[in-house]
């Protein structure tokens, strides 16, 4: 059985693998050390924490396969981006230059830099080793942090995002930030992702353009990728669009990637989930559905996807011993659970 759990100091060389195993763009998992070590530092005191309303704790998960042991997985969530330091985007929009005398009315699409998610909550660094895919880990890493934001809504906004990675190559260029390198920065695509990753956005403040960009400006190659995403990460993005998320024109100062955004209360696995007492019937919990299963705890917190049985009239749930010691719970204890498959 995989189960997720919270990060701990002793997952740190697991961290490591999977931050070199991610590659260039994936900005939350920079390969240092001492940044990785805060990171799950800063996990630990999330987790720990019982704050009564967002204040940019940032909660790290990691699957394990029960199995061997290995950890194979990671994802996050950012309880309030902003405080601490800005968070950046660009925001498409459009300005008119129209002269009535002359019969010319023309529409042209700009870039502003904004810091208007400031305060949200954010899902995050999402990746599941490329040996360990197949089946439903993907979504099940993704979806989780669902049921854990839904049952302690008082740690989060009501607003989620989720940024998505841009368009590169293999060797990290990004057409967009050639643009941008050529004309503000002198510096290449990843060298400026690994500074914002590690936390040094200055040069944003000091180097950004100041003031809208007009894309018809930009290169061809530069205009075709705004709101683009890389095409590994076209499976993330269609899943988050299954679950109600989508772009309100904010794309990445960077790569040009798309965000996207969804209310936690509109969110289809958040919306969907259920919570109930649970009863241990092995035989009962393999006539049921798999779904995702998560405990109410939150410095413990255990999630599992597998097979339950519904009791509409006793409200109850039966899941296996199996599960129930996965999840490190007893029967009477409560469960909040969502279908793997939903029936529209």
């Amino acid at each position: 059985m995989r189960i997720i759990r919270p990060i701990t100091s002793a997952d740190y060389d697991a961290l490591y693998a999977i931050a070199e195993e991610s590659g260039i763009g994936f900005t939350s998992l920079p390969v240092n050390q001492e940044l990785l070590e805060n990171k799950i530092k800063r996990a630990e005191a999330a987790f720990a924490s019982k704050p009564i309303k967002p204040q940019g704790e940032s909660y790290l998960f990691v699957m394990e396969d029960t199995a061997t042991g290995e950890v194979i997985g990671t994802s996050g969530i950012e309880s309030a981006v902003g405080l601490d330091d800005a968070f950046y985007h660009y925001h498409m929009g459009k300005v008119v230059h129209s002269s009535r005398e002359l019969k010319i009315h023309n529409t042209v699409d700009i870039l502003t830099l904004c810091n208007d998610y400031t305060g949200v909550t954010e899902i995050c660094t999402l990746f599941l080793r490329e040996k360990a895919r197949g089946g439903i880990s993907g979504r099940f890493l993704s979806k989780m942090r669902f049921l854990f934001m839904m049952e302690h809504r008082e740690r989060f906004a009501e607003n989620v995002i989720a940024e998505m990675r841009g368009v590169c190559d293999e060797e990290g260029a990004s057409p967009f930030w050639e643009w941008l390198e050529e004309h503000f920065f002198s510096m290449d695509f990843p060298t400026a992702d690994y500074l914002s990753g590690i936390g040094n956005k200055e040069f944003i403040a000091e180097l950004m353009p100041k003031y809208p960009i007009y894309v018809n400006l930009l290169s061809e190659k530069a205009q075709a990728v705004i709101g683009q995403v890389h095409e590994k990460t076209r499976p993330a993005l269609r899943m988050l669009e299954e679950e109600g998320f989508s772009c309100r024109g904010y794309v990445d100062i960077f790569d040009a990637g798309p965000t996207v955004e969804a209310n936690l209360s509109c969110i289809r696995t958040a919306l969907g989930s259920r919570k109930m007492p649970v009863v241990i019937d092995d035989q009962t919990a393999a006539q049921g559905q798999t779904h995702y299963l998560i405990n109410t705890s939150v410095q413990n917190f255990r999630a599992v996807a597998t097979e339950i049985a519904v009791s509409e009239e006793q409200q109850v749930v039966a899941i296996s011993r199996h599960a129930a010691g996965m999840l490190r719970i007893s029967e009477g204890d409560a469960v909040r659970f969502a279908p793997v498959q939903f029936r529209d």
